[in-house]
Protein backbone atom coordinates (compact mmCIF):
# COMPACT_ATOMS: atom_id res chain seq x y z
CA UNK A 1 0.00 0.00 0.00
CA UNK A 2 2.90 2.51 0.62
CA UNK A 3 4.10 2.34 -2.97
CA UNK A 4 0.54 3.02 -4.12
CA UNK A 5 -0.70 5.30 -1.39
CA UNK A 6 -1.08 8.23 -4.25
CA UNK A 7 -3.95 6.22 -6.27
CA UNK A 8 -5.27 4.59 -3.13
CA UNK A 9 -5.62 7.59 -1.49
CA UNK A 10 -7.34 9.61 -4.32
CA UNK A 11 -9.70 6.86 -5.20
CA UNK A 12 -10.85 6.67 -1.85
CA UNK A 13 -11.37 10.58 -1.56
CA UNK A 14 -13.09 10.42 -4.74
CA UNK A 15 -15.44 7.38 -3.79
CA UNK A 16 -16.33 8.74 -0.46
CA UNK A 17 -16.99 12.32 -2.00
CA UNK A 18 -19.28 10.64 -4.95
CA UNK A 19 -21.39 8.98 -1.93
CA UNK A 20 -21.50 12.16 -0.19
CA UNK A 21 -22.96 13.68 -3.27
CA UNK A 22 -25.19 11.11 -3.98
CA UNK A 23 -26.27 10.18 -0.33
CA UNK A 24 -27.47 14.15 -0.22
CA UNK A 25 -29.81 13.28 -3.31
CA UNK A 26 -31.51 10.13 -1.51
CA UNK A 27 -31.42 12.42 1.57
CA UNK A 28 -33.45 15.21 -0.15
CA UNK A 29 -35.92 12.79 -1.77
CA UNK A 30 -36.39 11.40 1.79
CA UNK A 31 -36.86 14.53 2.87
CA UNK A 32 -39.61 15.59 0.53
CA UNK A 33 -41.69 12.59 1.63
CA UNK A 34 -41.89 13.93 5.37
CA UNK A 35 -44.61 15.71 6.45
CA UNK A 36 -43.65 19.87 6.46
CA UNK A 37 -45.56 22.82 5.61
CA UNK A 38 -45.45 24.87 2.77
CA UNK A 39 -42.92 27.86 3.58
CA UNK A 40 -41.79 30.27 1.13
CA UNK A 41 -38.42 30.98 0.39
CA UNK A 42 -37.16 34.74 -0.47
CA UNK A 43 -34.31 35.80 -2.42
CA UNK A 44 -32.21 35.91 0.90
CA UNK A 45 -33.17 32.56 2.03
CA UNK A 46 -32.06 31.04 -1.68
CA UNK A 47 -28.85 33.02 -1.16
CA UNK A 48 -28.55 31.51 1.58
CA UNK A 49 -28.83 28.08 0.58
CA UNK A 50 -26.53 28.33 -2.42
CA UNK A 51 -23.73 29.62 0.37
CA UNK A 52 -24.44 26.71 2.57
CA UNK A 53 -24.53 24.26 -0.89
CA UNK A 54 -20.60 25.72 -1.36
CA UNK A 55 -20.01 25.48 2.34
CA UNK A 56 -21.37 21.68 2.21
CA UNK A 57 -18.95 21.33 -1.01
CA UNK A 58 -16.28 22.01 0.85
CA UNK A 59 -17.17 20.34 4.31
CA UNK A 60 -17.65 17.01 1.94
CA UNK A 61 -14.48 17.09 0.16
CA UNK A 62 -12.35 17.90 4.17
CA UNK A 63 -14.61 15.37 5.52
CA UNK A 64 -13.81 12.66 2.53
CA UNK A 65 -9.86 13.46 2.85
CA UNK A 66 -10.10 12.52 6.64
CA UNK A 67 -12.72 9.31 6.48
CA UNK A 68 -10.81 8.44 3.85
CA UNK A 69 -7.22 8.40 6.17
CA UNK A 70 -8.88 7.62 9.52
CA UNK A 71 -10.90 4.54 8.91
CA UNK A 72 -11.03 3.29 4.64
CA UNK A 73 -7.39 3.27 4.64
CA UNK A 74 -6.81 1.80 7.94
CA UNK A 75 -9.86 -0.88 7.23
CA UNK A 76 -8.05 -2.18 4.02
CA UNK A 77 -4.93 -2.84 5.85
CA UNK A 78 -6.78 -4.26 8.79
CA UNK A 79 -8.82 -6.61 6.44
CA UNK A 80 -5.44 -7.65 4.82
CA UNK A 81 -3.93 -8.63 8.14
CA UNK A 82 -6.85 -10.52 9.32
CA UNK A 83 -6.96 -12.25 5.71
CA UNK A 84 -3.15 -13.21 5.98
CA UNK A 85 -3.38 -14.40 9.13
CA UNK A 86 -6.68 -16.18 9.68
CA UNK A 87 -7.24 -17.44 6.09
CA UNK A 88 -3.70 -17.63 5.32
CA UNK A 89 -4.11 -15.01 2.08
CA UNK A 90 -5.72 -11.35 1.49
CA UNK A 91 -9.41 -12.36 1.53
CA UNK A 92 -11.99 -9.66 0.02
CA UNK A 93 -14.45 -10.03 2.71
CA UNK A 94 -13.04 -9.32 5.28
CA UNK A 95 -13.83 -5.79 4.18
CA UNK A 96 -17.57 -6.17 3.98
CA UNK A 97 -17.57 -7.45 7.25
CA UNK A 98 -15.37 -5.06 9.21
CA UNK A 99 -17.77 -2.35 7.21
CA UNK A 100 -20.68 -4.05 8.30
CA UNK A 101 -19.14 -3.31 12.34
CA UNK A 102 -18.50 -0.29 11.11
CA UNK A 103 -21.72 0.98 9.97
CA UNK A 104 -23.08 -0.24 13.87
CA UNK A 105 -22.52 3.50 14.94
CA UNK A 106 -24.67 4.95 12.04
CA UNK A 107 -27.15 2.30 12.78
CA UNK A 108 -27.15 3.13 16.41
CA UNK A 109 -27.75 6.82 15.81
CA UNK A 110 -30.21 7.10 13.09
CA UNK A 111 -32.88 4.53 15.64
CA UNK A 112 -31.93 7.46 18.23
CA UNK A 113 -33.17 10.28 16.25
CA UNK A 114 -36.45 8.40 15.34
CA UNK A 115 -38.79 9.49 18.40
CA UNK A 116 -41.50 6.40 17.07
CA UNK A 117 -42.24 3.22 18.05
CA UNK A 118 -40.27 -0.05 17.64
CA UNK A 119 -40.70 -1.04 14.24
CA UNK A 120 -39.60 2.81 13.03
CA UNK A 121 -36.45 2.77 15.20
CA UNK A 122 -35.81 -0.27 14.21
CA UNK A 123 -36.26 0.39 10.40
CA UNK A 124 -34.62 3.59 10.43
CA UNK A 125 -31.90 1.96 12.11
CA UNK A 126 -31.37 -0.64 9.94
CA UNK A 127 -31.28 1.94 7.08
CA UNK A 128 -28.26 3.36 8.71
CA UNK A 129 -26.69 0.78 9.57
CA UNK A 130 -26.63 -0.19 5.54
CA UNK A 131 -25.51 3.27 4.66
CA UNK A 132 -22.54 3.37 6.90
CA UNK A 133 -21.50 0.10 5.86
CA UNK A 134 -21.87 1.21 2.11
CA UNK A 135 -20.07 4.32 2.72
CA UNK A 136 -16.71 2.11 4.37
CA UNK A 137 -16.97 -0.52 1.96
CA UNK A 138 -17.32 0.14 -1.15
CA UNK A 139 -14.14 2.84 -1.15
CA UNK A 140 -12.29 -0.04 0.99
CA UNK A 141 -13.03 -2.53 -2.02
CA UNK A 142 -11.75 -0.11 -4.65
CA UNK A 143 -8.68 0.48 -2.59
CA UNK A 144 -8.24 -2.87 -2.18
CA UNK A 145 -7.78 -3.83 -5.99
CA UNK A 146 -5.61 -0.91 -6.52
CA UNK A 147 -3.09 -2.27 -4.22
CA UNK A 148 -3.27 -5.66 -4.36
CA UNK A 149 0.43 -7.54 -6.16
CA UNK A 150 0.43 -7.93 -9.62
CA UNK A 151 -2.39 -5.54 -10.17
CA UNK A 152 -0.88 -2.54 -12.56
CA UNK A 153 0.15 0.44 -11.55
CA UNK A 154 -2.59 3.85 -12.03
CA UNK A 155 -1.73 7.10 -11.42
CA UNK A 156 -3.77 9.01 -8.94
CA UNK A 157 -4.67 11.68 -11.81
CA UNK A 158 -6.05 8.93 -13.60
CA UNK A 159 -7.89 7.24 -10.57
CA UNK A 160 -9.45 10.71 -10.18
CA UNK A 161 -10.18 10.83 -13.70
CA UNK A 162 -12.14 6.93 -13.78
CA UNK A 163 -13.74 7.83 -10.32
CA UNK A 164 -14.99 11.02 -11.60
CA UNK A 165 -16.84 9.42 -14.55
CA UNK A 166 -18.38 7.02 -13.02
CA UNK A 167 -18.91 9.07 -10.08
CA UNK A 168 -20.62 11.64 -12.07
CA UNK A 169 -22.42 8.85 -13.88
CA UNK A 170 -23.75 7.69 -10.75
CA UNK A 171 -24.74 11.12 -9.77
CA UNK A 172 -27.04 11.70 -12.81
CA UNK A 173 -28.84 8.63 -12.51
CA UNK A 174 -29.61 9.04 -9.36
CA UNK A 175 -30.61 12.67 -9.59
CA UNK A 176 -32.72 11.29 -12.68
CA UNK A 177 -34.58 9.09 -10.67
CA UNK A 178 -35.00 11.13 -8.27
CA UNK A 179 -36.50 13.41 -10.26
CA UNK A 180 -38.90 10.92 -11.63
CA UNK A 181 -39.91 9.57 -8.26
CA UNK A 182 -40.84 13.32 -7.22
CA UNK A 183 -42.70 13.86 -10.34
CA UNK A 184 -44.60 10.51 -9.90
CA UNK A 185 -45.75 11.83 -6.36
CA UNK A 186 -43.58 10.17 -3.90
CA UNK A 187 -42.88 13.76 -2.12
CA UNK A 188 -45.50 14.55 0.42
CA UNK A 189 -48.63 16.83 0.01
CA UNK A 190 -50.88 18.18 2.43
CA UNK A 191 -54.78 16.58 2.86
CA UNK A 192 -57.56 17.80 0.57
CA UNK A 193 -59.58 19.51 3.44
CA UNK A 194 -63.60 20.21 3.05
CA UNK A 195 -65.91 22.42 4.73
CA UNK A 196 -67.35 19.83 6.26
CA UNK A 197 -64.12 18.15 7.65
CA UNK A 198 -62.99 22.01 9.12
CA UNK A 199 -66.31 22.27 10.35
CA UNK A 200 -65.28 21.77 14.72
CA UNK A 201 -63.10 22.76 17.37
CA UNK A 202 -59.41 23.34 16.96
CA UNK A 203 -56.78 23.88 19.18
CA UNK A 204 -53.47 24.62 19.93
CA UNK A 205 -52.60 22.82 22.86
CA UNK A 206 -51.82 25.59 25.26
CA UNK A 207 -55.78 26.35 26.14
CA UNK A 208 -56.25 28.72 23.26
CA UNK A 209 -59.38 27.14 20.91
CA UNK A 210 -61.14 28.23 17.62
CA UNK A 211 -64.82 26.97 16.27
CA UNK A 212 -65.59 26.66 12.84
CA UNK A 213 -69.86 26.28 12.54
CA UNK A 214 -71.19 24.90 9.45
CA UNK A 215 -73.22 27.82 8.57
CA UNK A 216 -69.54 30.26 8.14
CA UNK A 217 -69.58 31.74 11.94
CA UNK A 218 -65.95 31.37 14.01
CA UNK A 219 -65.81 31.29 17.80
CA UNK A 220 -61.87 32.21 19.21
CA UNK A 221 -61.37 31.78 22.81
CA UNK A 222 -57.85 32.12 24.22
CA UNK A 223 -56.97 31.74 20.49
CA UNK A 224 -53.66 33.89 19.51
CA UNK A 225 -52.64 36.66 17.20
CA UNK A 226 -49.64 37.91 15.73
CA UNK A 227 -48.27 40.96 14.83
CA UNK A 228 -45.60 43.57 16.01
CA UNK A 229 -45.48 45.38 19.11
CA UNK A 230 -43.74 49.12 19.63
CA UNK A 231 -40.15 47.08 19.23
CA UNK A 232 -41.30 45.48 16.49
CA UNK A 233 -41.14 42.37 18.08
CA UNK A 234 -43.38 39.76 17.28
CA UNK A 235 -46.37 39.80 19.51
CA UNK A 236 -48.99 36.77 20.22
CA UNK A 237 -51.66 38.30 21.51
CA UNK A 238 -54.96 36.36 23.27
CA UNK A 239 -58.12 36.54 21.11
CA UNK A 240 -61.54 35.59 21.99
CA UNK A 241 -64.72 37.19 19.89
CA UNK A 242 -67.20 35.71 17.42
CA UNK A 243 -67.02 36.50 13.26
CA UNK A 244 -66.46 34.54 10.32
CA UNK A 245 -64.72 32.29 8.80
CA UNK A 246 -64.48 30.89 4.75
CA UNK A 247 -62.78 27.89 3.07
CA UNK A 248 -60.40 28.67 -0.17
CA UNK A 249 -60.38 25.57 -1.71
CA UNK A 250 -57.20 26.93 -4.23
CA UNK A 251 -56.04 24.84 -6.87
CA UNK A 252 -54.87 21.85 -4.82
CA UNK A 253 -53.80 21.19 -1.29
CA UNK A 254 -50.79 23.38 -1.58
CA UNK A 255 -53.10 26.25 -2.50
CA UNK A 256 -55.85 26.17 0.11
CA UNK A 257 -56.50 28.20 3.48
CA UNK A 258 -58.75 29.41 5.71
CA UNK A 259 -59.70 32.64 6.55
CA UNK A 260 -61.21 33.84 9.75
CA UNK A 261 -62.15 37.37 10.54
CA UNK A 262 -62.95 38.08 14.39
CA UNK A 263 -63.38 42.52 14.96
CA UNK A 264 -62.81 42.12 18.57
CA UNK A 265 -59.14 40.70 18.05
CA UNK A 266 -56.00 42.46 17.23
CA UNK A 267 -53.35 41.43 15.06
CA UNK A 268 -53.62 38.54 12.22
CA UNK A 269 -55.60 35.66 12.50
CA UNK A 270 -54.68 33.75 9.57
CA UNK A 271 -55.27 32.66 6.98
CA UNK A 272 -54.81 29.53 8.41
CA UNK A 273 -52.86 26.86 5.86
CA UNK A 274 -52.91 23.48 5.81
CA UNK A 275 -50.74 20.26 6.40
CA UNK A 276 -50.66 17.34 8.60
CA UNK A 277 -52.21 13.81 7.43
CA UNK A 278 -55.68 12.79 6.28
CA UNK A 279 -55.89 11.11 9.52
CA UNK A 280 -54.12 14.22 11.19
CA UNK A 281 -54.78 17.41 9.79
CA UNK A 282 -52.99 20.65 10.74
CA UNK A 283 -53.48 24.52 10.22
CA UNK A 284 -50.69 27.03 10.61
CA UNK A 285 -49.53 30.45 10.45
CA UNK A 286 -46.52 31.76 9.99
CA UNK A 287 -45.91 34.35 12.60
CA UNK A 288 -42.15 35.95 13.95
CA UNK A 289 -39.52 36.77 11.19
CA UNK A 290 -40.33 35.45 7.53
CA UNK A 291 -37.11 33.53 7.53
CA UNK A 292 -37.08 31.55 10.68
CA UNK A 293 -40.42 29.66 9.78
CA UNK A 294 -42.13 29.63 13.19
CA UNK A 295 -45.23 28.22 13.40
CA UNK A 296 -48.12 28.09 15.28
CA UNK A 297 -50.42 25.07 14.74
CA UNK A 298 -53.93 24.49 15.70
CA UNK A 299 -55.22 20.32 15.47
CA UNK A 300 -58.62 19.05 15.55
CA UNK A 301 -59.38 19.56 19.78
CA UNK A 302 -60.97 15.72 19.38
CA UNK A 303 -57.43 14.26 17.83
CA UNK A 304 -55.26 12.12 19.98
CA UNK A 305 -52.30 14.33 21.36
CA UNK A 306 -48.75 12.68 21.56
CA UNK A 307 -47.53 13.19 24.95
CA UNK A 308 -44.10 14.87 25.32
CA UNK A 309 -41.21 13.42 25.91
CA UNK A 310 -39.43 13.92 29.16
CA UNK A 311 -35.43 12.50 30.02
Amino acid sequence: MRDRFGSAFTASVSVVFFEAVIGSIVFYVWMETQEVPALGYNLFNIFFLFVMGLIGVAAGAVGAVLLSVAVVMQLVAVAGWLGRTVSGRDVWWWIPLLAAAGGTLPGLVSASMVPAGFPENVSSGLIGWFMGAAALGVPALVVRRLVLPGRPRVSGIAMFGRVALYGTLGVVVTAALAGVALYAGIGYEPPRLTADRLAGTWSDGNGGRITFTADGKVTADGVKTFGFDDDRHDAGQPCTGAGTWVHHPGDGSWTQNVGVSVDACDGSLGPWEVFGTPEHPKLYVLVGDPDAWDLYILEPDNQPREEPVRN
